[in-house]
């Protein structure tokens, strides 16, 4: 039996920016060159605060000329109004469209859509399938209009789940989901680990928040860092103190089972003992983890 399965993911949607100067316009905003995308390779970007802070997150991809934007559906409204606070004279036009996303996930989603290497993309009927582009791992995302997609992942062999088992499996994969794992107007990219999942360009020119952003890499400020933690004990609330005695090192963000990601001060976590520190949260014990995929290494305890 095909170990991957399909899911509908309610709290996502679609923005398209079209016109002659929707390229250029966004890649003088965003956080990733789109030089890179095309209608056979997706990307994964942000837009920041001129400070550098986190805005919004989303997947991109190309159908035709026009531009797809895939974010959290709460805030599309959000993102189309900032956008069009840039757009000025520009030839761009932003409308949101009544598309679903889904998300292909397991060993051989890949495999079903027909996809290889991250970040792949194809069409999908009227719509798109794509590869996660922050992780080989990370599975696929299909966007199409509403009522499309699902009897064709079926018929493609994925087994149907639910939002929840996504939730589960990229916690897994330590994948922050927007809103749940990052603050808008505070976090910032490389604490987010944007950097290591392709979501920043350091050599594609200007875009907004670059300066902070840079600085932050090249200064080698990075202080804090959102990690995947296992739980054993109630589930923490969100922003609940990650606690290594009566020192607070961190603050959980989202969580499901016996997973999760937090937000950990790394200064902290080396005075606290580092790594092997016994931490908590609520009436939880947390364990902090190092993703697979990390391009930085933690602090040992502080001598």
């Amino acid at each position: 039996m095909m170990e991957a399965n399909y899911c509908l993911l309610p709290g996502r949607g679609v923005l398209r920016l079209s016109g002659a100067d929707a390229h250029p316009f966004l890649q003088a905003l965003i956080t990733r060159d789109l030089d890179s995308l095309s209608p056979s390779r997706a990307a994964y970007g942000a837009l920041l605060t001129p400070q550098g802070k986190y805005l919004f997150d989303f997947f991109l991809c190309l159908q035709g000329d026009d531009l797809l934007l895939e974010t959290e559906a709460e805030r599309l409204e959000t993102l189309a109004k900032r956008l069009n606070m840039y757009r000025l004279r520009a030839d761009v036009t932003i409308e949101t469209l009544a598309w679903e996303v889904h998300a292909a996930f397991g060993a051989d989603a890949g495999t079903a859509l027909d996809l290889t290497g991250v970040g792949a993309a194809k069409s999908f009927d009227d719509g798109i399938a794509f590869l996660d582009p922050r992780l080989n791992a990370a599975g696929a995302r299909i966007i199409a209009p509403s009522g499309k997609a699902g009897s064709l992942l079926a018929a493609a062999g994925l087994n149907l789940a639910e939002a929840e088992d996504y939730d589960y499996f990229r916690l897994g994969l330590a994948l922050p989901d927007g809103g749940k794992d990052l603050v808008v107007d505070k976090s910032l990219m490389l604490e987010s680990n944007f950097e290591a999942l392709h979501g920043v360009d350091f050599d594609k020119g200007c875009f907004v928040g670059q300066e902070l952003t840079a600085r932050t890499k090249y200064r080698a400020l990075v202080r804090k860092r959102l990690l995947p933690v296992q739980i054993d004990g109630p589930l923490p609330d969100p922003d609940t103190p990650l606690m290594a005695g009566e020192r607070e090192v961190g603050n959980m963000r989202s969580a499901r089972n016996d997973r999760g990601l937090a937000l950990v001060r790394l200064d902290r976590l080396a005075e606290a003992g580092g790594m092997a520190q016994g931490l908590r949260a609520g009436a939880a014990t947390v364990a902090l983890e190092l993703p697979a995929w990390a391009d930085f290494e933690l602090p040992e305890a502080a001598t």
